[in-house]
């Protein structure tokens, strides 16, 4: 059995947001954790200083990460999202790289607004939750 995002009837529909309200995880499943990553290049460094470009960037180095498991975005089932200095003007590009990955069935996820992250020229941070069904 894959796993199963659920929206309940009584609550909004967050899919526009970029997010799930639940996820159910059958028994068995292995789970791989994905650490925070972030939008930098094979060699570490961040690729650009915008924001949007950031979260792009950081959304592909999580598919990456998946990979070497054989998995993919849609195992996901749980995001975690750091946003520096966060404002709802950073909503969109994080809404829009999640509907860019998921569709319409976006993993359970929540934002987090920091005030910095391990280094001064990242903007944008993602842990993730997969599971191999």
């Amino acid at each position: 059995m894959a796993h199963a995002l659920v929206n309940p009837d009584g609550l909004h529909d967050p899919v526009p947001y970029g997010y799930s309200h639940t996820a159910v995880v059958p028994a068995g499943a292995e789970l791989v954790l994905v650490a925070g990553q972030y939008g930098s290049g094979p060699d570490g460094a961040v690729v650009s200083t915008d924001f949007a470009e950031q979260v792009k960037r950081t959304f592909h180095n999580v598919g990456v990460a998946l990979a070497a498991h054989g998995l993919d975005l849609s195992h996901v089932v749980q995001l975690r999202t750091y946003v520096v200095n966060h404002d709802v003007s950073k909503l969109g590009p994080v809404a829009g790289a999640v509907q860019e990955g998921w569709g319409t069935k976006p993993p359970a996820h929540t934002l987090i607004g920091v005030a910095s992250l391990a280094a001064p020229d990242v903007l944008f941070e993602v842990e993730a939750l997969a599971a191999r069904h």
